[in-house]
């Protein structure tokens, strides 16, 4: 084969790889959005009642140095917080990454639930919310918790029903503001779908050994 006929075959294999790439990303997107759509709720007056919310972490701070909060954060924390003053959750689990000293989203998260008036001994922090089937399967895992209620921005939402779906629980989400980076996150919220898919049906495990915890 010369060098020409090479070339050519290589732009097919590529062009043929990108819209089986798109497509895939296309169809996955829109499965997930017509399995949750029902489960999504943007009026909290309207949402089933849990014993439990599940907020999913994310970093405070966009610019640490200049403390410039995140958006996508402060939104969850709001929407948190009206979840529960308004009687649809009895406890929220803070779920989120904490690493390291300098970095602990359940911590920072649960500070400011107790600013918005959320009392401390209503807040779990779930330290091993690494990702988000992490949390879904430790709310279910360590909490007990078949039936609860996720808070995030819609993007997020969505992914999360998804697994819990998968998983068998029986989960609604209550919606979020977003932030001013929907684009950014749109793109990687495309991907992060993909991901999980080959993730779940590659048979990925979350498997946590963390005692359990009671919720009465």
């Amino acid at each position: 084969m010369n060098w020409h006929k090479f070339k050519k075959l290589l732009l097919i294999v590529v062009v043929i790889s990108l819209i089986l790439t798109i497509t895939a990303i296309v169809v996955i997107d829109r499965h997930i959005k017509k399995t949750t759509h029902l489960q999504l709720f943007t009026d909290i007056s309207k949402i089933p009642k849990n014993k439990v919310g599940l907020l999913l972490g994310t970093a405070k701070y966009m610019d640490k140095a200049r403390q410039i909060t995140n958006p996508y954060y402060q939104n969850r924390i709001d929407v948190a917080a009206e979840l529960y003053m308004a009687g649809k959750v009895d406890y929220v689990i803070v779920s989120g990454d904490s690493s390291s000293t300098y970095y602990n989203e359940p911590k920072l998260m649960r500070g400011d639930l107790v600013s918005k008036g959320v009392p401390n001994s209503r807040i779990i922090s779930d330290n091993g919310g690494f990702r988000t089937l992490s949390s879904i399967m430790r709310c279910h895992d360590i909490y007990g918790q078949t039936d609860f209620t996720i808070i995030s921005q819609k993007f997020h939402d969505e992914r999360a029903l998804y697994l819990a779906n998968h998983k068998n629980l029986h989960c609604v989400a209550v919606v979020a503001d977003d932030g001013d980076k929907v684009f950014e996150l749109y793109i990687r919220e495309k991907l992060a779908r993909v991901k999980m898919m080959l993730d779940l049906y590659t048979g990925l495990e979350v498997k946590a050994t963390d005692p359990k915890v009671i919720i009465n």
